[in-house]
């Protein structure tokens, strides 16, 4: 027989990830500047990159590395700010490129380049994303029971919860923004300025992100 998770345990997780996802946080809004500026796939690919870098927490919890990053006010400022940075670099980047958004990806060269690169992007998002550091680092652990033993699977298992939650909520998120963004797309002014809407939702989240959430 292998572990399990009590019903009771998994759907009062699952009802907390719920609410911490629903709220918008540096994954979601960095989707939706993603889906602004670019467009409905590499919306998506971002959420497949956010979940990546989220798997990745997950498994550093359940190893203990989360709680030493959780518990270090340097190592968490220096990994908060080094993702904040980058949320800045990518918003300028996207300002800069407004007058000439990606619309879409062909399947060239290329194109695959840029999606790889927007997958990256969003796992390095989402590996470095404060919120979901603390989430997983304070509040997964209560809910596992150690008695029965097997306390790492029964964690990778309630990772793999909150991020198929994710995936739903975040992907809704990319798909809505991404259809205002087809409005747009039929007039290139008009495409230019939701194009540097996204970028400035990128900058204003990193400097928000740099701004809050300091450990005493």
């Amino acid at each position: 027989m292998g572990p399990m998770v009590s019903a009771e345990r998994l759907l009062a997780f699952a009802a907390m990830s719920f609410l911490l996802i629903v709220i918008p946080g540096p994954s979601v809004l960095f989707v939706i500047g993603r889906a602004l500026a670019q467009g409905r796939r590499a919306a998506l690919t971002t959420v497949v990159g956010n979940t990546l870098g989220a798997c990745v927490l997950v498994v550093a919890v359940a190893l203990g590395v989360g709680s030493v990053v959780e518990r270090s006010v340097l190592v968490f400022t220096l990994l908060k700010l080094a993702g904040a940075a980058y949320l800045v670099y990518l918003g300028v980047r996207t300002w800069r490129r407004r007058r000439s958004p990606q619309t879409a990806f062909t399947g060239d060269r290329a194109a695959q380049d840029s999606l790889r690169r927007t997958l990256w992007e969003g796992f390095a998002v989402g590996v470095a994303n404060p919120k979901t550091i603390v989430f997983f680092a304070a509040v997964l652990p209560q809910f596992v029971d150690r008695s029965q033993g097997h306390v790492v699977v029964q964690m990778l298992v309630l990772g793999l919860v909150f991020n198929v939650i994710a995936v739903a909520s975040d992907s809704l998120w990319g798909l809505l923004a991404a259809t205002g963004r087809d409005w747009f797309a039929r007039s290139p002014r008009r495409l230019s300025l939701v194009g540097g809407a996204g970028g400035l939702t990128m900058i204003g989240l990193g400097v928000t992100v740099a701004a809050t959430g300091r450990k005493d």
